[in-house]
């Protein structure tokens, strides 16, 4: 729905409409909400949200407030039309009950309540009620309030008025459900950035966060008047742009809308984050489809017309998105997406729309801003120019290679065991831990890769570069599988790539810049799942003949005093590793490599998208940023790991 349009619409009983039963949620809730870790946790809360949402796409909200309560409960207020109380035609029950009761009711089917919605086609509220410890809601409309509530999906007390109200709107509270949970404990980051996404995405819309926990004084509040241009100008805050104006494109046919806000920085990675109806598409699909054929298209003629590109020359799609920083924004009323999780979009028709609309408006804009096209159109020209030198120098390394003899470099040291399934590699800050590690290993299977004085900053190289660099070059080789748009999953000689560095600064560094060498030159090893980081412990507890590790301070108080038990007086030995370089190759091989006792964390795209904004913070030009970051992170930069 486009920034401005509001429809008036009555909206009652006769608009939710009844598909099937509850019974299956509690029995496979990672069917409905993908997981019971913590993403599925805070998947609650999204729900409901969405819910507040569609009411301002359809123009009836203004104001949203997320609250995290004492003891994990969470509160959603919003100032909507209110959740219908009226007898549902279908049922004969109050619709408020059959939206919390009954799967796949809401008004998201029929075509008269929304238009468009998010959530998880209609099934929301009732998979939050029905995993939730207990749950409440109060209705104001018509001038009443109305109240019910809710245990585990059932029924504890039946709607009924509880006073009277001068505005409308909904406020649900809910507790998820510890039988359903490995975690219920809220973060207030992961909910603050969701909801700043959505006050991105809705011009507008006031959102709301408050922990209650943490002793906040005021709420943070988020209200984009000029959405997802600012959400683009924000996504660039710590890079250089290299034109001024965000350029923003939009269009409509029928029931389906397109918002896109584009600005190119100086940086040689793209940022595309793709929506639809409000809903993150993570692995994109037609919308972003469409918008990468229209873009390469565009500049193409572009740069023939004004004559930079000459004859059947052309520059390429990641050319031309080379330092792009994007938002696409569709909504529509038959959104199918690929798997329950909406990780990607399939309908085609919204890929025809998106590739017109940038078809049209880009290159109208382009004809207007001359400076700011040939601007663009020398990034991608000078991307093209530097992706053939990237090819030479792949071409010079496997001639290089050839004529060697050898593919390996020197200070690998390989396993004997040539299934890449059954194989580990250990990339290593320093020789000394280096070679620990060649002496503590499992040479079977483990491989070692040290690496040794200052990596290239990836911030400012390109593949060319990379190629070429004596200390990522090596990395490059003993994975064997290439980088960029050369990378073969099947030629990955090692199915575990374990970063293995110091729980202090330096390695805090090492790990940061090869997660995000990997996020931008190896995407897919981080994708399928091959990147892992080793978890080293902090400290050494002993006993008598007992001895325990613990991997943060919290712990080691913890096992310290559980040694203790009765006695306090007892005498504890507590030993802070000074590093992996200061353990002999044994300790190593317990603390940090020994499948059996070792501690990995794989890493997410998340942790790499995390890691890849600390890096560019760090290591980009802009001063400021990094200085109220470190002044910011000081106190915990032990913990600058991801």
């Amino acid at each position: 729905m486009s920034e401005n349009e509001k429809v008036t619409h009555e909206y009652g009983g006769s608009e939710i409409q009844v598909l099937e039963g509850l019974e299956a949620v509690r029995k496979r809730p990672g069917m409905y909400i993908g997981s019971t870790s913590e993403s599925g946790l805070h998947h609650l809360v999204y729900e409901i949200v969405d819910n507040s949402i569609d009411e301002a796409l359809a123009g009836y909200c203004s104001e949203i407030t997320v609250t995290i309560n004492e003891g994990n409960t969470i509160t959603v207020t919003d100032n909507g039309r209110g959740i219908p109380v009226d007898i549902q035609p279908q049922t004969g029950l109050p619709a408020l009950e059959v939206v919390f009761t009954v799967l796949h009711a809401g008004g998201k089917f029929g075509g008269g309540g929304y238009k468009v919605s998010g959530g998880l086609h209609g099934v929301g509220a009732s998979v939050v009620n029905a995993l939730s410890e207990w749950l409440e809601v109060q209705v104001h409309k018509d001038g009443d309030i109305y109240e019910m509530r809710f245990a585990r999906g059932e029924i504890t007390e039946a709607m009924r008025k509880v006073g009277k109200t001068d505005r409308t709107g909904t406020v649900v509270t809910f507790k998820p459900d510890p039988e359903m949970f490995d975690v219920t404990t809220f973060n207030y980051d992961t909910i603050h950035t969701r909801m700043q996404q959505q006050a991105f995405l809705n011009a507008g819309l006031r959102i709301k966060t408050f922990d209650r926990r943490s002793g906040m004084e005021a709420a943070d509040e988020m209200h984009y008047e000029g959405g997802i241009r600012e959400y683009v100008s924000w996504l660039n805050q710590n890079k250089t742009p290299i034109h001024d104006q965000v350029i923003y494109m939009s269009g409509s046919k029928g029931d389906a809308f397109v918002d896109l806000s584009l600005q190119y920085n100086d940086s040689y990675t793209d940022t595309i984050v793709s929506f639809a109806n409000n809903v993150n598409t993570p692995e994109g699909g037609m919308h972003e489809e469409g918008f990468k054929r229209a873009l390469t298209n565009v500049l193409n003629n572009y740069g023939k017309k004004i004559g930079l590109i000459k004859g059947e020359d052309k520059v390429s799609g990641d050319d031309c998105r080379e330092g792009l920083t994007c938002v696409i924004s569709v909504k529509l009323t038959d959104a199918q997406f690929e798997g329950q999780t909406k990780a990607k979009l399939g309908n085609a028709y919204i890929r025809t729309l998106v590739n017109s609309v940038v078809s049209d408006q880009l290159e109208v804009f382009l004809e207007e801003n001359p400076k700011v096209g040939r601007t663009i159109l020398d990034k991608a020209m000078m991307a093209s120019r530097a992706r053939e030198a990237a090819k030479r120098a792949r071409e010079n390394i496997r001639r290089k290679n050839v004529l060697e003899g050898s593919t390996l470099p020197g200070k690998l040291a390989d396993c004997y065991e040539r299934n890449p399934e059954l194989t580990e590699i250990y990339i290593v800050e320093g020789d000394s831990a280096g070679g620990s590690a060649k002496q503590g290993r499992d040479s079977r299977y483990q491989a070692i890769l040290p690496l040794w004085g200052k990596m290239l900053n990836v911030e400012k190289a390109r593949a060319d570069k990379v190629y070429g660099n004596d200390k990522l070059s090596p990395v490059i080789t003993a994975l064997g599988a290439g980088i960029g748009e050369d990378f073969d999953e099947n030629k990955l000689r090692y199915h575990k790539v374990v970063i293995m560095a110091d729980a202090d600064v330096d390695g805090a560094h090492i790990r940061t810049l090869l997660l995000t060498f990997f996020f931008r030159f190896m995407r897919p090893l981080i994708d399928k799942g091959y990147v892992y980081a080793a978890v080293p412990p902090l400290f050494k507890l002993v006993r008598g003949k007992t001895t325990r590790l613990a991997f943060s301070e919290e712990e080691r108080d913890a096992i310290s005093a559980e040694l203790r038990g009765d006695n306090p007086n007892a005498k504890v030995d507590i030993s802070r590793f000074k590093g992996l370089g200061e353990m002999d190759p044994e300790e190593l091989w317990e603390t940090t490599m020994d499948p059996e006792r070792r501690t990995l964390k794989r890493i997410t795209m998340a942790d790499a998208v995390k890691a890849d904004a600390i890096f560019t913070l760090l290591m980009g030009e802009k001063v400021e940023p990094r200085r109220e970051y470190i002044e910011k992170n000081a106190a915990k930069v032990m913990n600058l790991d991801y």
